[in-house]
């Protein structure tokens, strides 16, 4: 199931670390508190506990002593940086299931609209598909109990749905045009997750690969990604990393050793404790040292995807393209905590090959480095290169001479501006209120059969949403109380059909379809396409300190 541990008190495998840098993953660590800190902390911790014995002693009123202690875990590491945390036990193991290679469950794709759960997809081989549940299918009863109509949440659905492998979980389910309930004995399986979520082909020689976080499995879909397109006689890499958040470090450093040859440096980190300052070099024969690279990044391009973007940029082994990247460049630790809490503790900064660090400024406003990313937009950064200014005491050079800039994310080689020319709020609200998830539900349960023959490049080249398609549309927009605004519709309509398209596809189909069809409206993609003989050269040459 999705959705659009070791032991306790050990020390797992670092969020954005899982280093053992230079030969692979990092699995374990000890602690030893610095001996002049000792008395410090017996004092603050002395002092705490002086704290609560009175409240809770001696406060006037009942308190929840567990709950406080929460809230101050949470307030305590607000004091550090950006982004160390702290996971509640409830929502420890669901945290670690999005970085997991999979996890057990029932095996569908899910949705909520209006106040029901949908099955967007049964996921391929996992248990809901071998038991014949359909995409449209509506999930009224788990178990006896009833959880349509009753304001159900993303986490009650994992609650609900997820569970050991084995088990077997009651659905009652309502399909369209079938007048009963259907019900169904799910026994849970492990599912697959995916981090690797489109791969093909543009032409005879471009070959592209989605990369949407960095997860347990991420570097072994990587590895397969670039075996099936050079099989496909792929001669340069599109790499996408827009909007991709992070995730395991490990992950990162092993596909740039795909990438990159010569005992290059891929990153290095510095930390307080000596165990955490560290240098990962590629050390193996890569799968794609070769051909030419270009990195697509954006705003949303965060932690390990800078890693991988920094790698390449400052080994000159390709071209950056999109626009300046978020810039995270601290490493965080899990540390499962013996409740069953996770805490993620910073304990390094990480740095580029050419020595930057991409962390962008951070103070005590927790709320001001959030506002960062509209902030950007509303100074113009997305839209012109010119309004972002660098500070000359942060300017390094790459492997071959060319000025990069530290101090908050990677700056591209190459701007794209954000088109914001097509997009509407008419066409915000359709998708915001999941009309258009349940037009294309209903549409697909009603016309799978017609495109059971046609193949997903057939689609891509010959299929078109129509405009009675786009009305019907709209009517599901009005029933769910999408005002129609004539205005926005007809400046969006193409673009409009683009995203009908896009979603469809994946629908009947997979993520492939979807990105296939809505890269011929990203216009970094599209301006990255272009760009190769820039990739090339750059690659190909021996020095750039003169340009």
């Amino acid at each position: 199931m999705s959705n659009t541990s070791n032991s306790k008190s050990q020390i797992r495998i670092p969020i954005i670390l899982a280093l053992g840098i230079s030969a692979g993953i990092w699995i374990g660590a000890t602690f030893a508190e610095p001996d002049n800190s000792q008395n410090d902390l017996r004092a603050a911790l002395f002092k705490m506990q002086e704290i609560m014995t009175y409240i809770n002693r001696d406060y006037v009123d009942s308190v929840d002593s567990g709950e406080l202690v929460e809230y101050g875990i949470t307030k305590m590491l607000e004091n550090l940086d950006p982004h160390s945390s702290y996971i509640p036990p409830q929502d420890a193991e669901l945290a670690q299931s999005q970085l997991d290679g999979e996890f057990d469950g029932i095996g569908v794709e899910f949705g909520i609209i209006r106040d029901t759960i949908y099955v967007v997809a049964p996921l391929t081989g996992g248990p809901s598909e071998a038991l014949g549940i359909q995409s449209g299918d509506q999930i009224i009863n788990v178990d006896g109990e009833k959880v349509a109509g009753v304001g159900v949440t993303n986490r009650d659905v994992f609650d609900k749905l997820r569970g050991p492998k084995g088990s077997v979980v009651k659905v009652d389910i309502k399909r369209k045009n079938k007048p009963d309930l259907i019900t169904y004995d799910i026994t849970r399986d492990k599912i697959p997750q995916y981090s690797i979520n489109a791969t093909y082909m543009l032409d005879d020689e471009i070959g592209y690969i989605k990369v949407t976080r960095f997860a347990a499995n991420t570097y072994e879909e990587f590895k397969q990604s670039l075996t099936d397109l050079k099989a496909k006689g792929m001669k340069k890499l599109i790499i996408d990393l827009q909007g991709n958040p992070g995730g395991y470090m490990g992950a990162a450093i092993n596909m740039a050793d795909e990438l990159l040859g010569d005992r290059s440096l891929i990153v290095s980190q510095e930390g307080k404790v000596e165990q955490y300052s560290q240098k990962a070099y590629a050390f193996r024969p890569g799968l794609f040292e070769e051909g030419s690279v270009i990195v697509l990044v954006n705003e949303g391009s965060a932690s390990a995807s800078e890693i991988l973007a920094g790698a390449i940029q400052d080994n000159d082994r390709g071209l950056i393209v999109g626009r300046r990247s978020f810039g995270k460049g601290l490493v965080q630790l899990p540390i499962d905590l013996s409740d069953g809490a996770e805490l993620r503790l910073t304990i390094a900064r990480y740095y580029t090959p050419s020595g930057r660090s991409i962390q962008k400024p951070y103070g005590s406003d927790a709320q001001a480095y959030e506002r960062d990313w509209l902030e950007r937009y509303e100074h113009g950064e997305f839209f012109s290169a010119d309004s972002i200014k660098f500070n000359d005491s942060l300017k390094y050079e790459t492997k071959k001479g060319r000025t990069v800039y530290g101090g908050g994310g990677i700056m591209p080689d190459y701007f794209v501006a954000l088109d914001t020319t097509n997009s509407s709020a008419y066409v915000s609200r359709l998708f915001n209120s999941d009309s258009s998830r349940e037009y294309i539900l209903d549409f697909v349960t009603e016309n799978k059969d017609k495109f059971a023959t046609m193949s997903m490049n057939d689609y891509y080249e010959d299929y078109t949403v129509s405009d009675a398609m786009l009305q019907d549309l709209v009517k599901v927009g009005e029933k769910n109380k999408v005002e129609f605004d004539a205005k926005d519709f007809n400046a969006s309509k193409e673009y409009l059909r683009i995203l009908m398209k896009a979603h469809l596809g994946r629908q009947l189909y997979d993520d492939s379809a979807f990105y296939k069809v809505i890269n011929d409206i990203n216009e970094v993609y599209l301006q990255a396409v272009n760009l190769f003989d820039e990739a090339s050269r750059i690659a190909m040459a021996d020095d750039l300190r003169d340009e």
